[in-house]
């Protein structure tokens, strides 16, 4: 098999690290391998794994071990090797579920009166702590802004202001109007709800309400009733500091509660555009208590291994992503069972008939491939994040992390997105193997929306793995411009975590095949070059990536 070899660095493009990529053409057997990436293949395992039987693949459940069952028996009949300690498909690890009952009115206290959220109509609120009840006790209210610190951009929200036991109003999102200012219309993980939660904590205060608004979260209300009802799950805590309630607000609750302490949102939203803001006591007290349901299961990661064929490099892998887990079972009504299949069942897939490709090679990477399928991915990133903190790999080993989150149900494209395109080296690999399939490769189509902070990769990013997250073009085929993006909008809006994510005959399965092809040759493009991967001069996790390569070099 012919291998293929970074070459100098010739310049910084737009900004970037470009790197040329010499290759030779795909041999015979690769393109025979890349065949079996087909159709049948992928939708037989669509069919399983968004079936009713399964429930919804919610974590700890009966569905969950059929689900992990399937993956490693699929794995095992490939002839790939397990992937886990003590020659085990499995990596299992403890999770807490957390069923929070709350009251159906949340009340708030002004010096003008009252003001009444309901519940899954305005406000949405949950457990911090993994306790049997959550509470807080007329705390008072302060907006805070984005709710974020970042020195490297002088800005902090929160100055130097008290905010022990308060509860924060925070925006979603973060500073987006100009480039040069937290990568502007790029959204970072300041913006992600996680790290707002997370900041809070950092500050002590006792809860956080998030504002939503369906441009700012990149999905509507609907999204987080259903994402945030029934259990919930984390790994078990540790001694990070929490808040007890964390919450969502819609943007009219947001709107009445700054009405009734005599402040404008639009005009709170303003003032928080500048470094100079400072936090906003809204003269506004609240009390809160919850019930709260906790249990404790196991789910597991299921990781099957590919050796390779180089005595040195076999040490090193290319990982294979896809999360396994879906929401469950959950709700009222005809349809309680949410099937996941596009989200996250086409992905799935789409590592399965990679790792059939790969296998049916006559001759190996010349790196170990690892086909990781992670659990509660819904719930937190939860299986990669335990992966990263106990990996089977050391992460200076990791060539990269390709991810496959979701697909294309629509048909072939022009293009592809990769989510991450300034990020790394990866981009010239993505780039080349493209260019094979006679297409372009752009930047996050929706970068408002943080989908690099999302998904599995991040976990990897954050152990200093770069990442190749290959998400649907836009560009359909025989489609007039811009209906490939109404219809992954009008997909979103309509079907994101909802129990209508089901396998239908209206599924075009050629762009799910497509991808799934070229994942496999960006795969082995990293798993043949003599190389590691890197990031771009200056890049967030540039630095882990030094401390985990000088580690297995000492």
């Amino acid at each position: 098999m012919p291998g293929f070899r970074w070459t100098s660095v010739s310049g910084l493009i737009a900004g970037l690290l470009v790197t040329s990529f010499s290759c030779s053409t795909m041999t015979d057997a690769d393109s025979l391998a890349a065949a079996r990436i087909s159709e049948e293949a992928l939708r037989s395992h669509v069919r399983f794994l968004s079936d009713d039987l399964l429930e919804g693949r919610g974590p700890g459940t009966r569905g969950d071990e059929l689900t992990r069952l399937y993956l490693s028996s699929r794995m095992e009949a490939l002839g790939l090797q397990p992937g886990g300690v003590d020659g085990s498909w499995e990596q299992p690890f403890d999770i807490v579920g957390l069923t929070t009952e709350a009251p159906d009115v949340w009340s708030f206290q002004a010096s003008s009166g009252e003001v009444h959220l309901e519940a899954k109509d305005d406000f949405i609120a949950v457990s911090g702590v993994q306790a049997d009840s959550a509470s807080i006790e007329n705390a008072e209210v302060v907006f805070v802004g984005y709710g974020i610190e970042a020195p490297e951009f002088q800005w902090n929200d929160y100055k130097d202001a008290d905010l022990d036991g308060k509860v924060l109003l925070m925006l979603n999102n973060d500073p987006d109007w100009d480039p040069d200012l937290f990568r502007g219309s790029r959204r970072l993980y300041y913006g992600r709800w996680t790290y707002k939660y997370e900041s809070a904590a950092r500050v002590g205060a006792a809860g956080a309400i998030v504002i939503h608004t369906t441009a700012s979260a990149g999905y509507p209300w609907q999204v987080v009733r259903t994402s945030w009802s029934g259990e919930q799950f984390e790994l078990p805590a540790r001694d990070e500091p929490r808040i007890s309630i964390a919450a969502w607000v819609t943007e009219d609750a947001a709107t009445r509660l700054c009405a009734a302490a005599g402040r404008d949102l639009g005009r709170l939203v303003e003032s928080a555009r500048r470094r100079d803001f400072r936090p906003v006591s809204l003269g506004i007290l609240t009390s809160l208590k919850l019930k709260v349901h906790r249990s404790e299961v196991k789910t597991a990661n299921v990781l099957g291994l590919l050796p390779g064929r180089d005595p040195e490099l076999e040490k090193e892998v290319v990982v294979y992503t896809a999360h396994h887990d879906h929401l469950g079972r959950t709700g009222s009504g005809d349809d309680t069972i949410y099937n996941g299949a596009l989200d996250n069942a086409a992905g799935t897939a789409q590592v399965l008939a990679i790792a059939d490709a790969l296998a049916a090679l006559p001759l190996r990477p010349r790196r170990s491939s690892l086909f990781l399928f992670v659990a509660a991915e819904e719930q937190g990133l939860l299986g990669s994040k335990f992966y990263a903190s106990h990996p089977t790999f050391a992460p200076g080993r990791i060539a990269a992390d390709i991810n496959l989150d979701g697909g294309n149900i629509w048909g072939r494209t022009g293009d592809v997105t990769l989510i991450g395109y300034d990020k790394s080296s990866l981009r010239a690999v993505v780039e080349t193997e493209a260019a094979r399939q006679g297409r372009r490769v752009y930047p996050d189509q929706f970068p408002d929306r943080g989908y690099y902070y999302r998904s599995d990769q991040f976990s990897f990013a954050k152990i200093g793995v770069p990442a190749i997250y290959l998400k649907t073009g836009v560009q359909i085929l025989d489609q007039p411009e811009g209906w490939g993006k109404e219809r992954m909008e009008a997909w979103v809006a309509t079907h994101y975590h909802q129990p209508s994510d089901e396998l239908t005959p209206g599924w075009n399965f050629q762009g799910l095949v497509e991808d799934a092809v070229l994942g496999f040759r960006c795969g082995l493009a990293v798993a043949e070059d003599d190389l590691l991967p890197t990031w771009v001069p200056g890049d967030e996790f540039e630095e882990a990536r030094r401390k985990a390569i000088d580690e297995v070099r000492e």
